[in-house]
């Protein structure tokens, strides 16, 4: 089997050809064993039992979205019977089942691979701050991998798995991302639920998710985005299908007296890079104030979130002080020093900060922030635990407090070979509004996905909001890069994406051409297969003239997807198929192509 890589669309382009996810999942765990890195999970599934929840999947199911694609999560979040530390070995349980977000990915077909390491107690965003010695960034060892998911986003960057969860309170989701050259999705909170999670700051922490790309990482929060009336702190957040861009957003950047680059020179030209990059797309950059933003970051480890992590491991300071890392105990235990009233006070300081926040954030549409204002070495953790990982806070310290969502997103690389990384920040709820957009900065230039040799390839476009018009199916000589996919293209259709027709459909190759054509005749439910499709939105202007151009024995009709939706499609009269091949069992068309060399 071929090195694949650990994107979504390419592991079911996979299997759609017949690769099994057994295989897959082999190569995850070879890539584990090439990288070395015995760091960089904490329990590790064997590779028989993940091959065997391989073969529990059976057939390839397109339905799924994220069917045979191998997954990591964060040592405090919770997998059945794996133990779950946050990082500590003496709090450590083992629980009978799966969190709320860990049984919605399963369930999509996602395959668990193993549990990461991570800064003790999610207390960190330098991924160094562990009893288990800390994994290896996976572009530079020399550069701390990130935290506190920074198991999570090694284990992304280096390939082995697709995507893995992580968690965010100060930046915990995003840092990492920046680091290893990988996405960070940071979701609204209580998007996703925090059932079964060890929490840090319960009240402004949330699950996130690191991807290779933009499209995968909103594709696993489309499936964990789902309400948990179990979890107190949970939203019913929407996540809709990925659209355009509003074009032409206003997007806030800091102004010049108040971004921080931490004397990296390299670091802000990058940034200015990219803030040129939306420029040329269209976007209003606007220059603004961060002060209110940089005085509501200075809250997350005062009063009230300070007390919030106190809590959370009271009893094992009491109990076992020398069980928690001394830099852990120096940054909760200043709790110990606070009051009730101071952390009211505390609440309603950042009331009175949001509030001054709120006109500067009203002029925008979103804000994008450099991830990290500059890289921090292992050598200088160890000569300052505090001080860089203050640092890179910078841009991610006031986005939980002020409940915005978040993705850090790659762009070019630095002049030195070093990753670039962007943040694009929003208010809750537009968590596809900002992953829209990100997709045009990632696609930017030349890139490799993470620490691997695989190159970026650019998703279709997506469709526009605003554009009006008939989803169509194309199974054949229309669909994207065969010969009369132009007819789509020169008339504005948007790519839309793939499906499957629902099982009740016969496939032939028709006699004739060139071009070769297939045909699909429905039947009885049961009575075919189901058949692989492309959607395409049409604008409705250029329905009759598409209309007008289709041959006898083809025309237009309903067809029905697997997935229980109904689109307009190419069907084929019955009366074509006496000397046409039946190719059914093959279930696409590219398939029978690649056999016939038609």
């Amino acid at each position: 089997m071929s090195d694949i890589p650990m994107t979504i669309p390419d592991l079911h382009a996979a299997y759609a050809r017949g690769v099994s996810p057994v295989d897959v999942v082999a190569q995850a765990y070879e890539r584990l064993r090439s990288v070395n890195d015995p760091c960089i999970f904490l329990a590790l599934q064997t590779q028989e039992l993940a091959q065997e929840e391989a073969r529990a999947l059976g057939a390839f199911d397109p339905s799924k979205p994220l069917w045979g694609v191998p997954f990591a999560v964060k040592d405090n979040i919770d997998v059945a019977g794996f133990e779950t530390t946050a990082g500590c070995p003496a709090y450590a349980y083992t629980p009978s089942k799966d969190a709320f977000v860990i049984a919605q990915l399963r369930a999509a077909g996602a395959i668990f691979i193993g549990k990461t390491n991570l800064d003790q107690f999610a207390t960190g965003l330098v991924g160094v701050r562990t009893p288990y010695g800390a994994p290896r960034n996976s572009i530079d060892p020399d550069i701390v991998p990130g935290g506190s998911s920074g198991g999570s986003g090694v284990a992304v960057g280096h390939g082995i798995v697709a995507f893995s969860l992580g968690t965010d309170t100060a930046g915990s989701g995003r840092v990492p991302a920046a680091l290893n050259n990988i996405v960070g999705l940071k979701p609204t909170l209580g998007a996703l639920s925090a059932s079964g999670v060890v929490p840090a700051c319960r009240s402004v922490e949330t699950i996130s998710i690191f991807a290779l790309t933009v499209s995968d990482a909103y594709a696993a929060f489309r499936v964990a985005c789902a309400y948990d009336a179990g979890d107190a702190f949970a939203r019913a957040v929407i996540a809709p299908e990925l659209r355009a861009p509003k074009p032409n957003p206003v997007i806030g950047i800091p102004s010049p007296d108040t971004i921080r680059f931490s004397g990296d020179t390299l670091q802000e030209a990058s940034f200015d890079a990219a803030v040129q990059l939306l420029r040329a797309q269209g976007a209003e950059i606007r220059e603004i104030d961060f002060t209110p933003l940089y005085d509501v970051a200075s809250m997350l480890y005062e009063g009230a979130w300070v007390a919030e992590r106190y809590t959370v491991i009271e009893d094992l300071l009491a109990n076992d002080p020398e069980a928690i890392l001394p830099v852990t105990r120096q940054v909760i235990c200043k709790a110990e020093g606070l009051s009730a009233a101071d952390a009211f006070r505390g609440i309603y300081r950042l009331k009175e900060l949001a509030r001054v926040a709120e006109p500067v954030l009203a002029e925008v549409d979103l804000l994008c922030v450099p991830t990290i204002p500059t890289f921090h070495t292992v050598k200088e953790l160890e000569a300052d635990p505090i001080g860089p990982n203050s640092d890179f806070g910078t841009y991610t310290n006031f986005v939980n407090l002020l409940n915005m969502c978040g993705i850090a997103v790659p762009v070019p690389r630095r002049a030195d070979g070093r990753p670039g990384s962007v943040t694009l920040l929003a208010k809750a709820g537009q968590d596809a509004e900002i992953a829209s957009l990100a997709l045009t900065l990632e696609a930017a230039g030349h890139r490799t996905l993470g620490a691997t040799p695989w190159q970026f390839k650019p998703p279709a476009p997506l469709p526009n909001a605003h554009q009006a018009g008939l989803t169509l199916a194309v199974c054949g000589a229309h669909m994207t890069g065969l010969p009369l996919n132009h007819q789509l293209t020169d008339r504005n259709a948007v790519y839309l994406g793939t499906a499957q027709t629902n099982d009740s459909y016969r496939f032939y190759a028709l006699a004739g051409g060139p071009p070769a054509r297939p045909g699909l005749v429905r039947g009885e439910a049961g009575s075919g297969a189901s058949i692989a499709v492309e959607l395409w939105s049409l604008p409705f202007e250029h329905v009759g003239s598409f209309l007008s151009g289709i041959p006898s024995p083809l025309g237009l009709g309903t067809i029905d997807l697997a997935d229980g939706g109904q689109v307009q499609g190419f069907l084929c009269e019955a009366f074509a198929t006496s000397d046409a091949t039946d190719i059914t069992a093959l279930g696409d068309w590219r398939s029978y192509l690649a056999r016939s060399d038609k």
